[in-house]
C-alpha cells in the first residue's frame, strides 16, 4: 500500500485548459465506437490518413496464382513493407508469422471458385474466428449488377451487423464482372450502395475519368484496386492520379507480387502513397532498390 504520509497535498487541475476532444482522422468515421476506430487507424496510418494494403487473397476462388504458389517465399518478406495484410484465415494461419504487427484484413466471403458464377457468393467466415485472430477489419464481395447482387449486398449487411456487435470493421470489395462498364458512373453506384449500407470503407476500382466523383459521393474511404498487372511505372501512376483525386490507399496484389523486384515496388508505391511523391520520382527510387537487389 502506498505511503499516505509522503502524499503530495497541492494538486494540479489545470482548469484554464478545457479537455481535448480530437475529431477522428477519417472520413466519415468519427461517429465510431473507440475499438472500430482503433483497428481503423490500425489500417490507416494517422500522419498521413493512408493506407498500403498488399492484397494476396487472390486463391480463395482462383487457387495458387501466378506470384503466390508459395506465399512464405514471396509474400512473408513484403509484409514489413506494407501498413495492411488482405488475405484469408487459412494463409493467415498456416504461412504469416504470429509476431507481424501489420494490420490483418480477412476475407470473410466466398463460396465458389473461378469455375463457377463468382457472385454466387455467402459469408464464409464466423465473428468469432475473425475475433480469435484480432483481425483489424474482415472484406466482402459485393456484386452490384451481378447474377447474386441481392445475396452480396445481404452478406455485406450481415457482416457488419455481426462486426458492429464486437467492433470489427467491414471493408466492401466492389466487383466488377465482364458484362459490367467500368466507368466512373458505375462505381459511384457501387461504392455509394456499400457505403449507404454501413460499409466502414470500400475497396473500387480507379478509372481515367472523373474518379475524383466517386470519391467526392464516398461518405467512407475508398482505397483502390491494383488490377491487371501493368508495367511498374502505369502502376504507380495510377496509385499517383488516385491518391490525387481523393482515394485513401491502394489495396495492390499483382502489381506488387508479380513485379520483377516485389520488394523495390512496394516502397515505391509506399512513397506515391504515404510521401506524395511523383511516380517519376518513385519509378527512380524502383530501379534504385532494384540494382541493389
Amino acid at each position: 500500500m502506498a505511503d499516505l504520509d509522503t502524499l503530495k497535498e497541492t494538486k494540479e487541475y489545470y482548469l484554464d485548459i478545457p479537455q481535448k476532444s480530437e475529431a477522428f482522422f477519417l472520413k466519415g468515421s468519427n461517429a465510431l465506437d473507440w475499438g472500430m476506430q482503433n483497428r481503423l487507424a490500425r489500417i490507416f496510418n494517422p500522419k498521413t490518413g493512408r493506407t498500403v494494403m498488399l492484397a494476396f487473397d487472390h486463391g480463395y476462388f482462383q487457387g495458387p496464382t501466378t506470384g503466390l504458389e508459395r506465399i512464405d517465399i514471396s509474400i512473408v518478406p513484403l509484409a514489413p513493407y506494407a501498413d495492411t495484410l488482405m488475405l484469408t484465415r487459412g494463409i493467415l494461419r498456416s504461412t504469416i508469422p504470429s509476431s507481424s504487427i501489420q494490420a490483418i484484413v480477412m476475407r470473410a466471403s466466398g463460396g465458389t471458385s473461378m469455375l463457377k458464377e463468382l457472385s454466387n457468393e455467402a459469408i464464409a467466415v464466423d465473428i468469432e474466428d475473425s475475433i480469435r485472430m484480432n483481425v483489424a477489419a474482415m472484406a466482402v464481395q459485393v456484386f452490384i449488377g451481378g447474377e447474386h447482387e441481392k445475396q452480396s449486398i445481404i452478406n455485406m449487411t450481415r457482416l457488419i451487423d455481426q462486426g458492429t456487435r464486437y467492433g470489427i470493421p467491414t471493408l466492401a470489395v466492389t466487383a466488377v464482372g465482364k458484362e459490367m462498364v467500368r466507368d466512373a458512373r458505375y462505381f459511384r453506384l457501387a461504392t455509394r450502395i456499400c457505403a449507404e449500407l454501413g460499409a466502414h470503407y470500400i475497396k473500387t476500382y480507379y478509372v481515367e475519368t472523373d474518379f475524383e466523383t466517386v470519391t467526392a459521393s464516398c461518405p467512407v474511404p475508398i482505397v483502390i484496386a491494383g488490377g491487371k498487372k501493368l508495367p511498374e511505372l502505369d502502376a504507380l501512376k495510377m496509385a499517383y492520379n488516385a491518391i490525387q483525386q481523393g482515394a485513401a490507399g491502394v489495396d495492390m496484389g499483382r502489381n506488387i507480387f508479380q513485379s520483377e523486384a516485389p520488394v523495390a515496388m512496394i516502397q515505391a508505391v509506399r512513397g506515391v502513397v504515404h510521401e506524395n511523391e511523383t511516380p517519376e520520382k518513385a519509378f527512380e527510387l524502383y530501379n534504385t532498390l532494384k540494382a541493389e537487389g
